[in-house]
């Protein structure tokens, strides 16, 4: 058996997250749907995490395991013959037997936008969170920079979660303004169910004077989700790189 190691990208809009599940449609059904009309195999692919409705994916990670000898690098090819336009596989290769998409992940990088204007962007509903009123984003830059670093996150992951260790690292968070966007771009060595839309979300208020920026250290310390800020929505979400080698994530 050969394990092989997908790069995905995916617009989330019309799917029900990437998990699969009954009666509904799914990006990990899909692609175990195209896998097996090129293999004739049944088979249960491996994401390197789970992501929620309506949320997009420029590099999400899988694995399988196939006995198809179809050549590593053309199964990309083969699979985006039998997928749907908003699902690709960017790069297909065959890695160890010991290469798992979750476990072997150091960490991810997500990225958020915000549509920051008083009228809305039709061609950017599905992929932006639109904000109407106006933002002090140098506030929201200030704010941001308390989350870097090793802390107990829980209260910025939403209810519905068996986790129990809520101890997370950030490496990076920067955001970038470019006329009525704001790019929202996290690194860390993992994430906590909504943290980042959370994050994004308690952020927001800072901009709009809802929360201090002197109040973010306290929000964290707390570990009290009705401490910190509203859950940003999921559609200006999107699962930017997973990372396997520590050294590139601390970059």
């Amino acid at each position: 058996m050969r394990n092989i190691k997908l790069t995905i990208e995916y617009d989330g809009t019309r799917f029900y997250g990437w998990q699969k599940q009954p009666n509904v449609i799914t990006v990990q059904e899909e692609i175990e749907k195209a896998i097996n009309k090129i293999t004739g195999e049944e088979i249960k692919i491996i994401g390197a995490g789970r992501t929620d409705r309506g949320v997009h994916a420029k590099a999400q990670v899988a694995n399988f395991n196939t006995a198809s000898r179809i050549p590593a690098d053309r199964i990309k090819f083969a699979l985006n013959s039998q997928l749907p336009e908003d699902i690709s596989i960017k790069e297909s290769e065959e890695v160890g037997e010991d290469f798992h998409s979750r476990y072997s992940a150091v960490g991810k990088e997500y990225r958020y936008l915000v549509y920051n204007n008083k009228t809305r962007s039709p061609l950017l509903r599905n992929y932006a969170y639109y904000v109407p009123y106006k933002l002090d984003v140098e506030n929201i830059k200030a704010a941001s920079k308390y989350f870097i670093d090793t802390y107990d996150f829980k209260g910025f992951m939403s209810s519905g979660s068996s986790v129990k260790d809520t101890v997370r690292t950030i490496y990076d968070f920067s955001v970038l303004k470019k006329d009525s966007t704001i790019e929202f771009r996290i690194k860390g060595n993992g994430f906590l169910y909504n943290m980042v839309r959370i994050i994004v979300g308690t952020l927001i208020e800072v901009g709009n004077n809802k929360i201090k920026v002197e109040d973010i250290p306290n929000i964290i310390k707390s570990k009290d989700r009705s401490n910190a800020g509203h859950t940003a929505l999921p559609q200006g979400l999107y699962l930017y790189r997973v990372y396997y080698n520590n050294s590139e994530i601390r970059k």
